[in-house]
């Protein structure tokens, strides 16, 4: 067993959790969406980005690319909720949830095609 591909898989695997678990819910309720999660989602997914940095591969562009995806999503939703929290008399109201959960929506479905890319290439390096 590699334990480099075990980090990496757990990582990958962590950050798209993470980010489902912030996401599901009704979009524009607060309450239902926790700002730890949010963060600890966004830092999970830098660290799998920065794992992704050694691989030279075209499949290793394009999980790079995912992530980098996702991690801009996730900056611009922790962006949106310090905004509406600090700057904002109003504060987090349910349309800035909703565009916070709607950003992070977007992340998700990048760590998806992330984790199916992954799984893409495990069962093609099986084969060989």
């Amino acid at each position: 067993m590699n334990l480099e591909k075990v980090v990496f898989g757990f990582f990958v695997l962590l950050a798209a959790t993470l980010n489902f678990g912030f996401f599901i819910g009704d979009i524009s309720d607060p309450a239902i969406h926790n700002v730890v999660e949010l963060f600890l989602a966004l830092v999970v997914s830098l660290i799998a980005t920065v794992l992704k940095f050694g691989d030279r591969t075209q499949l290793g562009a394009v999980l790079l690319a995912t992530s980098l995806v996702a991690d801009l999503q996730l900056m611009a939703a922790a962006g949106v909720w310090v905004y509406a929290t600090q700057a904002t008399d109003a504060g987090l109201t349910p349309e800035m949830t909703a565009t916070v959960v709607s950003l992070s929506g977007g992340a998700l479905f990048a760590n998806i095609v992330s984790v199916l890319l992954l799984i893409v290439e495990t069962i093609s390096f099986r084969r060989h």
